[in-house]
């Protein structure tokens, strides 16, 4: 049984007004984590995060698995939505996440849905993601603290705009509307072999923030500060689970985070 992780942040989006400031941190901290409780780690940051490098680290780490291993995929940067092409959408539009080189193509939660497939059976699987499905990016969210005052928190969302053709966008508009299920919802619950734990709901959006000085994700850290109070081994998803929640949302983060998956997935001994 091995113990194997793979996890991308991405603070640069060339092209656009709408870089990040904590998701290379992010990273940072989750591989931190990771390693400590026994993962083998690879890390990407901003350029090496191109989609097919995504795709490709991806597929190994699933393909590679077998019965009895535990393995991770964390994802910071931005997340969007575009038309649905294969009608499973009740909303009319896919959510996807944003690669370094967005332009040429995002990740439709689709992609990933036949990814998680090459999982074997017997595999454990968690994806941890720290980016919006929704929203606007002319909404910002407040500054916190006094070392944070020349810093803007950011929304984790890249406007479709940026990347699709007019008569793609002329189709959906730019912001989500009479969405009833999503990525978090919908893609990782009756379709794909994963345990999510997500930065946000449906409706809501993930913050790029700054804590005393230094930009991380909202959720990022304070599922950290969640995890420090667990034990490794001794407890579940579950709890680590109802422990961020007593941290978000708050009136500051007004994210709260979802958790999605089996109750054999959320009773299961963390990292184990």
């Amino acid at each position: 049984m091995s113990k194997r992780a793979v996890c991308f942040g991405i603070n640069d989006y060339p092209g656009t007004n709408a870089d990040l400031s904590g998701c290379v941190n992010d990273v940072k901290d989750w591989s931190g984590v990771l390693g400590a409780n026994g993962f083998q780690v690879k890390t990407f940051y901003n350029k090496e995060c191109k989609k097919a490098v995504m795709v490709q680290e991806i597929s190994h780490l699933l393909s590679d698995a077998k019965a009895g291993d535990t393995l991770v995929i964390q994802y910071s940067g931005h997340g969007s939505f575009v038309p649905d092409l294969d009608g499973d959408e009740p909303d009319g539009v896919d959510e996807c996440l944003c690669p370094y080189d967005y332009m040429n193509g995002v990740l439709l939660d689709d992609e990933l849905n036949t990814l998680f497939k090459l999982k074997p059976d017997g595999t454990n699987l968690l994806f941890l993601s720290d980016s919006c499905h929704s929203g606007t990016v002319s909404r910002f969210g407040p500054v916190i603290d006094a070392a944070s005052l020349s810093h803007a928190n950011k929304i984790r969302f890249l406007p479709p705009s940026n990347f699709l053709p007019r008569e793609a966008l002329a189709s959906i508009g730019t912001v989500r509307r009479n969405f009833t299920q999503t990525l978090t919802s919908k893609l990782l619950q009756t379709k794909a072999p994963t345990l999510l734990i997500a930065g946000c709901q449906d409706t809501e959006y993930s913050l790029d923030c700054f804590f005393r000085g230094r930009p991380n994700g909202a959720f990022t850290f304070h599922a950290l500060q969640a995890l420090r109070k667990m034990v490794i081994g001794e407890n579940t998803y579950g709890d680590w689970f109802r422990e961020l929640r007593t941290l978000l949302p708050t009136s500051a983060y007004p994210q709260a985070p979802n958790m999605v998956g089996t109750r054999e997935q959320t009773e299961r001994k963390i990292f184990a």
